[in-house]
């Protein structure tokens, strides 16, 4: 990608540098898993687990208070020690995420809108999050609570290893991706998911999820069509990346068998084909996967 053309971002917080921070999920309550829209924490469809994910946490109003959850915890600005961010990722996340604060907020002034961009988060191992713990474990989030992203750049590595998407166009993905959830954040469409949740099920609710999820897809096409970074090899990247995390894909590697309705980000092909829509058309409207 053509990073050196992309404007680096000021709305980025490096927190590489602090001890961890943030309690365990154990410790925000038991009523947790079963707010199901409440935690989409990015699972990559595999049940029960939180593991390197793409996805949307969104931790309001557990417990019966905000202040049990959002409360204390978390590190003081007078721990931070050095940075632990390597320059070249730190370039990557903050041009990025530079680049698509431009290009929505031409989609936004098109509109008749302006667009109030995301602050992007990187830690390491641990952290507090406005909707709690941050922990590398639950893989790159997107809170509504603070509108912030968080992630641990050591998944890119996993990105790497462990799931066979490599280059800078997989991790822009990702970071375009959950920069997508902050844009649902701000059209109203993660509150309009919630609330029909409420009343879909189990299986009805997670059809909600994978629209949401789609259309962040969409979004990220968008953002990467609109965006003027792209190399030969780029759209390769993002769509091998596209691929490796489809529900189907992780379930059969992880369990050995598919469990359609368990689904929480859409199949290899459904995550493929929803990139490839906004990609081709560069038209956030053309991204209708969520309610």
């Amino acid at each position: 990608m053509r990073l050196g053309d992309a404007p680096e971002s000021g709305n980025f917080e490096d927190r590489t540098g602090q001890s961890g921070g943030g309690r365990s999920l154990g410790g925000m309550g038991g009523g947790i898993f079963a707010l199901i829209f409440q935690l989409v924490a990015s699972r990559f469809g595999i049940i029960g687990i939180l593991i390197l994910g793409l996805g949307y946490c969104a931790l309001t109003s557990l417990g019966g208070g905000g202040g049990g959850i959002l409360g204390t915890g978390g590190t003081s600005p007078t721990e931070q020690g050095v940075s632990k961010l390597d320059p070249a990722t730190g370039k990557l996340l903050k041009g990025v995420l530079g680049s698509t604060e431009q290009v929505w907020g031409q989609v936004f002034e098109q509109a008749g809108a302006t667009y109030k961009p995301t602050t992007l988060v990187a830690y390491t191992g641990g952290s507090q999050s406005g909707c709690g713990a941050a922990q590398a474990a639950m893989g790159p989030f997107y809170c509504p609570t603070d509108q912030k992203i968080y992630i641990d750049p050591a998944f890119f590595d996993e990105l790497t290893r462990r799931f066979g998407a490599p280059g800078d166009a997989a991790q822009a993905y990702v970071i375009a991706h959950e920069v997508g959830h902050h844009v649902q954040y701000l059209e109203g469409t993660l509150a309009r998911g919630q609330a029909a949740q409420g009343s879909a099920g189990r299986a009805g609710g997670n059809q909600i999820q994978v629209g949401i999820e789609l259309q962040a897809d969409c979004y990220a096409g968008v953002w990467a069509q609109r965006s003027g970074l792209l190399e030969a090899g780029d759209i390769e990247e993002g769509m091998r990346a596209a691929e490796a995390i489809g529900d189907d894909t992780l379930q059969r590697q992880s369990q050995g068998v598919v469990v359609p309705e368990s689904f929480t980000h859409g199949t290899s092909a459904q995550r493929k084909e929803a990139l490839n829509r906004g990609l081709s058309t560069g038209n956030p409207a053309q991204c209708n996967y969520a309610r």
